[in-house]
């Protein structure tokens, strides 16, 4: 997967999962209903950040294809050649599934 686009600083750069549009039980659930995805795959990644006593360079601890876990309402969402992604801190990110 190419993108081109580099994020700075601790940012990651994600395509969140598409929503879920069918229960378990195989009802379908309207646009209106669906809730926001809280998973996704990482297409892109900064190279870390800078600590601020020592000046060296802490990189960021996901890589390009992990698929993650974040807050609900982590991110700025934004379009990019057609498709939505979402960009964020590495600390709005709680888990790499």
């Amino acid at each position: 997967m190419s993108i081109n686009a580099k994020p700075i600083g601790d940012r990651i750069l994600i395509e969140a999962a598409p929503a879920e549009t069918k229960t378990a039980s195989g009802i379908y659930i309207p646009e209106t209903a669906q809730e926001k995805p809280q998973r996704g795959t990482v297409v892109a990644v900064g190279p870390g950040k800078y600590a601020e006593q020592t000046g060296t360079l802490i990189p960021v601890s996901v890589k390009v294809g992990d698929k993650v876990l974040y807050g609900k309402f982590a991110g700025q969402e934004f379009s990019l050649d057609g498709k939505d992604y979402l960009i964020m801190r590495e600390s709005d990110i709680f888990v790499v599934l």
